[in-house]
């Protein structure tokens, strides 16, 4: 059994998954893996592929195997030290882009950039914005930079922990951030891929509003006049989160709902101060 034709017959991970490992180990397109599943297999690549399929079979996803996950058609790079982009954050990209409509050479604030994406997806859609993004973590910032650097992104970047890090900073027309946002005692923080993510950038370790009440009342002091905020949040959450945008000022605020037509987003405009 040492051809890919005769590896795929024999592995029990969906055949998709395979295509993926096998593309990766082997670092060529999925059109070379049909044309060449006659070939024989390295025992080195064997081996490669024997260890990922046990760990995927452990749980581990597919993103952490492979090291990159699709966002908002570009690939970035994940390790277990960020979250893997999902296709529901794209809702606050989408968002922050209509939002930016009609400002010349916005800036843009990404706080709790992760793997970058966020930040990432907004500079290349808008060259002429500047964005900053920050997050807590140093290995997270050290995937994000990569990921910037690898897609040709004008992002800067921030070390610490929410505003914090933005000492001496000058205001942003936006800012925007996917912060922790699920309860401690969340039974999904142990299931799927989830198990495998960094726990600081999945919960605030306590009601799951937290990081979010943080953000919001902070934001006024970092945004220029007429600049808006928008959050990503809880798929139970919007309610909650529109309550404190009110309170803390925000006006025209509302929710946008994701491809699964949940309330993924929510934001508002300071008003001119």
């Amino acid at each position: 059994m040492n051809t890919l034709r005769a590896w795929q017959r024999a592995s029990t991970l969906p055949r998709l998954e395979q295509q993926m490992l096998w593309e990766h180990i082997l670092g060529v397109s999925r059109a070379w893996l049909i044309a060449h599943d006659t070939d024989v297999l390295s025992d080195d690549a064997i081996q490669q592929y024997a260890a990922l399929e046990k760990e995927r079979h452990s749980g581990t996803p597919m993103a952490y195997l492979v090291g990159w996950r699709e966002f908002m058609g570009h690939r970035f790079g994940v390790s277990p030290h960020v979250l893997i982009p999902r296709p529901d954050t794209e809702t606050l990209v989408e968002q922050a882009l209509a939002s930016l409509e009609g400002r010349s050479q916005p800036r843009v604030l990404d706080l709790g950039t992760g793997s970058g994406a966020v930040a990432i997806s907004i500079a290349l859609a808008r060259p002429d914005a500047q964005v900053i993004a920050t997050d807590f973590s140093a290995d997270a910032l050290q995937v994000a930079t990569q990921n910037s650097h690898d897609l040709c992104a004008k992002v800067e970047f921030f070390a610490g922990s929410w505003y914090d890090a933005l000492q001496g900073v000058e205001g942003f027309d936006l800012i925007v951030s996917n912060p922790p946002y699920i309860a401690a005692n969340d039974p999904h923080l142990s299931e799927g891929d989830v198990r495998f993510e960094p726990d600081m950038a999945l919960s605030d370790g306590a009601d799951g509003l937290t990081d979010l009440q943080t953000i919001i009342n902070g934001a006024s002091q970092f945004l220029l006049p007429s600049g808006q905020l928008w959050l990503e949040h809880g798929w139970d959450q919007a309610v909650q989160v529109r309550h404190m945008l009110q309170q803390a000022g925000f006006t025209a605020v509302h929710s946008k709902q994701d491809l699964a037509g949940i309330e993924r987003i929510s934001g508002g405009c300071i008003n001119d101060l």
